[in-house]
């Protein structure tokens, strides 16, 4: 016998839970605020929506379902099931966070405060969660199928990101490596590369960290779009001295085409979407390719 779906709520403690879990009580969080000039009513204003939207949304699940509750920082160590359909309730960058522990699972994105996020991953809101929810589950639903990036090591470690994944230092100092391109009429000689350190992203990310930088420098590049296959990619702040280059700073990788980087420095990290305690670690020698995945959200549109 086949199990009922599973609506699997994705949420994040609020700004005003981690104020309280610090300071104790209300009453110490909003003397710490307000003697820095700022009110705590704002913030539990946007913890009260919070909490409305996502009660609202278990409160439409069907009779018939299963549903549980997953806290961001505990996504790494939930087990997801085929019959899951997710409900992610908060902001654009909590989608990305739950997509890398998905496989195929329907996602629907709920815009808990409404007017403060671009809602491009959220695209609904919590009165809309009791028409969606078996629709998603249904297998005529139209779903957004957006491309994912993966990073693959040469020791098999592997990373999965839907925004982006950044590869270089853990800190401020600058990262060395050599940088080539595979697949296709690629060049074949990588170059010898000094830099703040490379970001490879989607079109998903292009509305985030990947247009600061093409923004920032003016790029000729036409980024791609969340279902496009191609990924984007920038090298920051490349040095030029007499053992590393600047002629590859910036380019498009379409189907089969990947970027490698070898390690020349003592340490570097990869990670995916701002999550830095996820990270592959990456030691001297080491080789590390970045391309698109076989692997792709599922977004309810």
């Amino acid at each position: 016998m086949s199990l009922a779906p599973r609506a699997v709520l994705v949420h994040r403690t609020t700004e005003y839970e981690e104020l309280l879990a610090r300071h104790g009580t209300h009453g110490q969080a909003a003397f710490f605020l307000s003697a820095r000039g700022r009110s705590i009513e704002a913030v539990r204003e946007r913890h009260e929506r919070v909490r409305q939207a996502l009660a609202e949304v278990a409160g439409a699940v069907p009779l018939s379902w299963r549903q549980t509750r997953v806290e961001r920082a505990d996504l790494d160590r939930f087990l997801f099931g085929p019959e899951d359909v997710v409900v992610v309730v908060g902001q654009d960058g909590l989608v990305a966070n739950a997509a890398k522990y998905l496989t195929g699972q329907p996602v629907i994105g709920i815009d808990a405060d409404p007017g403060r996020n671009a809602g491009v991953l959220v695209r609904h809101r919590a009165a809309q969660a009791r028409r969606l929810l078996p629709y998603a589950a249904g297998a005529g639903a139209a779903v957004d199928e957006l491309t994912m990036v993966e990073a693959v090591t040469d020791d098999a470690q592997r990373l999965l990101a839907l925004n982006e994944i950044y590869v270089g230092p853990p800190g401020h100092q600058t990262a060395r490596y050599t940088l080539g391109l595979d697949g296709g009429d690629a060049p074949a000689e990588p170059e010898p590369q000094a830099s703040s350190g490379v970001l490879v992203g989607t079109g998903t990310g292009a509305t985030g960290w990947l247009r600061s930088l093409w923004e920032q420098r003016s790029s000729s590049l036409v980024l791609p779009a969340p279902a496009d296959a191609r990924l984007a990619w920038f090298v920051r702040e490349a040095w030029p001295s007499p053992t590393t280059g600047t002629t590859r700073v910036e380019g498009l990788l379409g189907a089969g085409h990947g970027l490698r980087l070898t390690v020349e420095s003592d340490r570097l990290v990869a990670f995916g979407d701002g999550v830095e305690s996820d990270a592959l670690h990456l030691t001297w020698g080491q080789t590390i390719r970045l391309a698109a995945a076989e692997a792709r959200l599922r977004l309810v549109g």
